[in-house]
């Protein structure tokens, strides 16, 4: 059951939209203005859009990685480790050691506890993201194990499902969104332990076996989790989606990856189309941003993020760099991360898509600390830089890991970073006085405030450029963008404010109820940057006047 927010989703948008109608007729006979509630400027999508779901998959996820909980890793985790097979790096050695059904069992019940989720909610977590081996999804489906290294080990591995499931459920308890990440994929897309088994010579990309084959594991996975989210009355809402394979490293093969990308997406809408889906970029964020752009019209899908995973701590240059340099760098508008940052979400959300960053950290080589005298307070400014960053173009991050076995580690453990001072506060809107206080009145003359100024500078730019435009299409999402703001700001009670970060995927929804009530055009386009805009200038309001 999630927690009682007092009134449902569905009451608060009706209210919101039935107090918004009005001004929005008011509005439609003013210079420059060409929008009204009976063009359907102000109209929601079907009635079942949106769910208590949607909020979950669309709201900006605040997140970190229970890392180590099923896809294992020895520096984070050595106990599961006790008796393995040598080298004892991976969860395949793990398997072949002994007694393993029984350690990974207990391992599975006590890493992640009832506890760990309520301090997780109590410190701003709204979402998590799972790592996974295909090896896992046997208990769902044994059809997953046979022709790869795990085939005789589903004795092994058949309980792990119930707990990720299980994971699904107690999150929900706690409005915690769930994000499962296939880490470790049948040949291994990577050299890393973390994908599966030691050896390492990765095979995903050799032949088709494994890429096919990887492709039946998803859809086992989320066939079998679409079936056990819709068991329960109402459905759980916080499943919020599937990473499709973690940090494949393609080399040569990088169109047959992307094919493979649009072969899994396909797949995958047609079990449940509403489904999140995550790709990772291989660390060429331009050129995989440049593929969703280019695909994402023919693939059909509503939701598709890119993943770009950022640490500053493996290269020779991150270790020549001063901790403050690095968080300098992060800052500078100018600066090449920065830059790519700004350069991609426009271009995702141009087309529908959106960036997240699904792996972070505060870890420093400790020659960017050894010199300086305060070391907690330069890995706090490294890691409120990051944040920034975040917060700014990215519709999640997630901080790797949650926990380490041990304690003490403020760089790569999101709780000792919390505990020792180093993680922000706050991240995020966090109310100092109820929605309630910025009036209806006061709401919606900053509402029509904001647009005039958006409208105006919309036009005057545009008239550089000679052409045929439709400016009341701008108008038209600008509304349509501060009020869906306002319907997130106003989704769950609690200080920190619910918003919508997925806006690249949202916009892309609910411009296709503008042309299905508006009629399709050239300049449709107008509609998805005022909605945009709108988002954006709502979110300054209520900080302004709430925060």
């Amino acid at each position: 059951m999630l927690r009682k927010f007092g009134k449902t989703v569905r009451e608060k948008l009706d209210h919101i939209e039935s107090r918004l109608s009005s001004q929005q007729e008011a509005s439609a006979d003013q210079p420059g203005s060409h929008f009204s509630s009976r063009h359907g400027g102000g109209r929601l999508p079907p009635a079942d859009f949106p769910t208590q779901a949607d909020f979950f998959r669309f709201r900006k996820q605040r997140g970190v990685n229970l890392g180590s909980w099923f896809v294992l890793e020895r520096w984070i985790a050595d106990h599961p480790f006790r008796e393995s097979h040598p080298p004892g790096q991976s969860d395949l050695d793990v398997a072949r050691g002994t007694h393993a059904r029984e350690i990974l069992q207990d391992h599975w019940r006590n890493w992640i506890v009832e506890g760990d989720w309520a301090w997780l909610a109590e410190t701003g977590i709204n979402t998590v993201r799972i790592p996974i081996g295909f090896y896992h999804v046997c208990g769902a489906d044994h059809s997953v194990l046979p022709g790869t290294e795990f085939a005789d080990y589903a004795a092994v591995f058949d309980d792990a499902w119930n707990h990720i499931l299980n994971a699904i459920v107690t999150a929900n308890k706690y409005q915690i969104g769930v994000l499962l990440d296939l880490h470790a994929a049948p040949g291994k897309q990577n050299r890393d332990s973390h994908s599966g088994t030691s050896d390492p010579n990765p095979r995903f990309f050799d032949g088709s076996f494994n890429m096919r084959h990887t492709i039946h594991v998803l859809a086992v996975a989320l066939t079998h989790i679409t079936k056990f989210i819709n068991s329960f009355d109402p459905p759980l809402p916080n499943f919020v989606g599937i990473e499709l394979l973690n940090e494949p490293a393609p080399g040569r093969h990088t169109v047959a990856l992307k094919q493979w990308y649009s072969d899994g997406i396909r797949s995958l809408r047609a079990i449940n189309a509403r489904t999140p889906i995550v790709i990772g970029d291989s660390w060429q964020t331009d050129d995989y941003a440049g593929y969703l752009s280019n695909t994402a019209d023919s693939l059909q899908h509503p939701h598709v993020a890119l993943d770009h995973h950022l640490y500053r701590c493996f290269t020779q240059e991150d270790i020549n760099i001063l901790a403050y340099d690095h968080a300098g760098r992060l800052w500078d508008p100018n600066g090449a991360t920065r830059q790519t940052f700004a350069r991609v979400t426009d271009k995702l959300e141009s087309t529908g898509c959106d960036m997240i960053v699904a792996e972070w950290s505060g870890a420093l080589n400790p020659k960017s600390l050894d010199s300086l005298p305060n070391q907690d307070h330069a890995r706090s400014q490294f890691i409120q830089a990051q944040v920034d960053l975040y917060e700014q173009y990215c519709a999640g991050s997630f901080f790797w890991t949650y926990k380490k076995q041990w304690d003490g580690d403020k760089g790569w453990s999101f709780r000792d970073a919390v505990r020792g001072g180093v993680f922000p506060k706050s991240i995020g809107l966090r109310l100092k006085r109820p929605l309630e206080h910025h009036s209806r009145e006061s709401r919606l003359n900053a509402r029509e405030a904001a647009r005039t100024r958006s409208f105006a500078e919309h036009e005057a730019y545009w008239s550089r450029y000679p052409g045929s435009y439709e400016h009341w299409r701008f108008n038209e999402g600008f509304i349509q963008g501060w009020d869906d703001a306002y319907a997130f700001f106003a989704f769950a009670g609690g200080p920190v404010v619910p918003e919508l970060g997925y806006k690249g995927a949202w916009a892309k929804i609910r411009e296709r109820a503008h042309v299905a009530n508006r009629g399709n055009g050239s300049c449709v386009w107008e509609y998805r940057h005022g909605f945009i805009q709108g988002v954006n200038a709502a979110r300054l309001d209520v900080a302004a006047a709430c925060c």
